[in-house]
């Protein structure tokens, strides 16, 4: 296949580089952009796809990762959302082997090293779209890298919009597809290196179906891919001119040689490509469940939407702010949800001026690819179109509904159609205004700067949650989830007022915000606000009947406020709607306990164990509670017990120490309380303890010793003074008689 290069190409203000020098300046400008995210923490979705799933545990089932999603639930399960992709946890897990544990420093430097490949990766993509990537006689590929192809691999490296697959580590599943969609196109294109579009490599096709089959196990979108192939086929293989067809088709004018299509076997293709997508999409739909995940209106408004035409007009100008996402990525968040994109109500919206714009914008490069007459510019024009608009299909809406308003990873492919269709930009207009090429040059020149400056930006806002939140306040000030995304990283490092602020924002903007409404209500119940912390959490229920945490709060709080039948209720709700509900069970038996309904407590304490083995706190209130009750026996072997799980909890031993001593088992008792200190040695209560055991077992001195320590570490230890100054008169009455 000898494809001549376009005259455009030699416009475009770049230096001629070999192949080799080619990737390595394209891969350095994508390390530059994004190496600073290489030591940054686990952000946003990363807490739920990595930190929180189980399937990345050496102890869980490696065939756990084939039946699971990619969160680490079941695909069977009901709020499932459906999104597989095995190989790409499979590589989390592989990150997870390698580092010893959850290190996010190996899971960044894999992302960027990935996107340094892909992106040297498209210098050969875009060189076989433009048709300038040629092969001698024998069909070996020679060393030219076309200017424009450069140029595009360089606008794609560095575009900020990919901030958010590259530092942000569940982008991985993006960065795979998008690897997997490469090789797969390119094992398409190596199908036909002969140059003769009658016949084709069977293997090489086959090949190419397979990398696409693992592109889908990274992300759905991989598959994708065959429309790009497809498209691949028809416009450069068997050079078929659209525009000219069309007009054929439609004016009845010079009929169409089908004969030509066919002995070129590109029906025998299209039909290949076409069966083997359906058997694909077939897989993936039983493999899911046949059913779609379920999402709310809080997801994805515009799909809600009662009016079809009002719903058409949104999603219209979801695809207007990618595009604008795509031109100037400036203005990015993390999350476009809750607000973030009020909906489009009357055709007197301003914002409807943007769709006008977007497809205007669309026809115009359509008409340019479809009716020019230079094979080179209907080429280039046709395959960005391509590239740009067939990965985005699954994000449409148009074949599903996808539980997001906008993602910017999404674009990480479509990204590729934009560059190419850039970089025939900049090479037509250094062509057409050559007196001005130095101006464009400079310009050129500034726009990738720009990106390499805002791209280094924004992967330092990834580095932190801190950090990535509070740039979102600027971008979507009316996003309920922002705010409570800032409330909840505050919240979690200690600053509870300041997250108050957050939380009562995000309720305000999203008056159904129930998981704000949750942790706001918790805040206020530790403020022992109760009466406040009441209503927003019944409210949260009331909203949604099967939030079990909320329920489980405000029983706390009813507790707390000494309403006892209403308290048991919402605990019986909470476990109701989470059968496997630990924490719940323990504060129910806290409950039961404050009731004197010892059995009871028992019970649910050992509930709690039975779910959680190593919940130290339902083990200790145990011990502590049959302790009390005169139950030592029973205590002592609750406290062994809990042990063999806990080995080394220094509360259970304190507790198990006390009982031991009050059975007069002093040695053993020394041995937990010693055992004790040894984990926590600040502890006074358990010096305190330590020496009422050798107040009762005669030895005096070291009784002195752990009282006098106990009274340093905590003056008002409960009854500590007392015993210390009954064992001070003792031994003053035992120096007398010694004297």
């Amino acid at each position: 296949m000898v494809l001549s290069e376009a005259n455009w190409d030699h416009h475009v203000p770049l230096p001629k580089l070999g192949a080799a020098h080619s990737r390595i300046l394209v891969g350095l400008l994508a390390l530059v952009c994004f190496i600073n995210s290489y030591d940054g923490e686990f952000v946003f979705d990363d807490s739920e796809a990595i930190v929180n799933n189980k399937d990345l545990h050496p102890s869980s089932p490696l065939n756990n990762i084939w039946t699971n999603d990619f969160w680490g639930s079941n695909l069977s399960s009901n709020s499932s959302h459906k999104s597989y992709r095995p190989l790409t946890v499979l590589t989390f897990r592989m990150n997870y082997l390698l580092a010893g544990g959850l290190h996010p420093v190996g899971f960044h430097v894999l992302n960027i090293a990935l996107h340094c490949v892909i992106s040297a990766l498209m210098i050969d993509v875009f060189a076989i779209l433009i048709g300038g990537l040629t092969y001698d006689s024998k069909g070996r590929r020679l060393n030219q890298v076309p200017r424009s192809s450069l140029l595009a691999a360089l606008l794609f490296a560095v575009h900020p919009v990919h901030t958010e697959s590259v530092a942000g580590i569940v982008g991985r599943a993006d960065l795979l597809c998008a690897l997997f969609f490469q090789f797969s196109f390119l094992a398409y294109c190596r199908a036909f290196r002969g140059g003769n579009d009658k016949t084709f490599s069977v293997s090489w096709v086959a090949a190419s179906f397979l990398l696409c089959a693992a592109a889908m196990l990274c992300k759905e979108q991989g598959i994708t891919v065959l429309g790009v192939n497809a498209a691949f086929d028809i416009l450069l293989i068997c050079n078929v001119n659209i525009g000219e067809l069309t007009q054929r088709l439609l004016l009845k004018g010079k009929p169409v040689d089908m004969n030509a299509l066919v002995r070129s076997r590109l029906v025998t293709r299209l039909t290949l490509l076409l069966f083997g997508g359906g058997v694909l999409l077939y897989a993936r739909w039983r493999i899911m469940g046949t059913g779609p995940p379920a999402f709310t209106e809080v997801d994805n408004p515009a799909s809600f939407a009662e009016n079809v035409f009002l719903r058409i007009v949104n999603y219209n100008y979801y695809y207007s702010l990618n595009a604008w996402l795509l031109l100037c990525p400036w203005w990015l968040c993390f999350d476009w949800s809750m607000g973030c994109v009020p909906l489009i109500k009357s055709v007197s919206d301003w914002r409807i001026i943007s769709l006008l714009l977007l497809w205007s914008c669309l026809i115009g490069l359509i008409s340019q690819a479809l009716c020019t007459q230079d094979g080179i510019k209907r080429r280039t024009l046709s395959f960005g179109l391509v590239l740009l608009v067939v990965p985005f299909l699954p994000a449409s809406n148009l074949f599903f509904r996808v539980g997001f308003v906008i993602a910017e990873r999404v674009l990480y492919l479509s990204t590729a159609g934009y560059c190419l269709i850039l970089s025939y930009a900049v090479g037509y207009s250094c062509c057409l205004w050559r007196k001005h090429k130095k101006l464009l040059q400079v310009a050129m020149m500034g726009l990738l700067c720009v990106n390499i400056g805002r791209s280094a930006q924004r992967s330092q806002q990834w580095r932190s949650e801190q950090s990535l939140f509070t740039s979102a306040l600027s971008v979507c000030p009316l996003n309920a989830k922002v705010h409570y995304n800032v409330g909840k990283n505050l919240a979690d490092r200690g600053n509870q007022m300041a997250a108050v602020q957050y939380y009562r924002e995000a309720v305000r903007l999203h008056p159904r915000y129930v998981h704000a409404m949750n942790n706001l209500g918790n805040i206020l119940k530790e403020k022992n606000e109760l009466v406040e912390a009441e209503e927003l959490l019944t409210a949260a229920v009331h909203i949604q009947p099967d939030f079990a945490a909320a329920w489980m709060n405000l029983g706390i709080v009813q507790n707390s406020l000494k309403k006892f039948a209403e308290a048991e209720q919402s605990y019986w709700n909470a476990i109701k709607y989470r059968r496997k509900y630990p924490d719940c069970y323990y504060n129910l038996g806290r409950l039961y306990a404050d009731l004197n309904r010892h059995v009871d407590a028992l019970n649910a304490w050992r509930n709690a164990t039975m779910l959680k083995p190593d919940h130290s706190l339902a083990w200790n209130n145990m011990v502590i509670l049959l302790d009390n009750t005169g139950n030592l026996a029973q205590a002592e072997m609750i406290g062994r017990e809990a042990l063999v799980i806990l080995p080394n909890d220094h509360t259970i031993m304190f507790s198990l120490a006390n009982v031991l001593g009050k059975l007069q088992k002093y040695k053993e008792s020394e041995g937990f309380f010693l055992h004790s200190l040894k984990i926590n040695p600040s502890a006074a209560s358990c010096h305190g303890n330590l020496a009422v055991l050798y107040h009762r077992w005669g030895k005096l001195d070291l009784a002195k010793k752990h009282y006098e320590l106990s009274l340093k570490l905590d003056a008002n230890a409960p009854g500590t003074r007392e015993n210390y100054s009954m064992l001070r008169r003792k031994l003053d009455q035992l120096q007398k008689t010694k004297g």
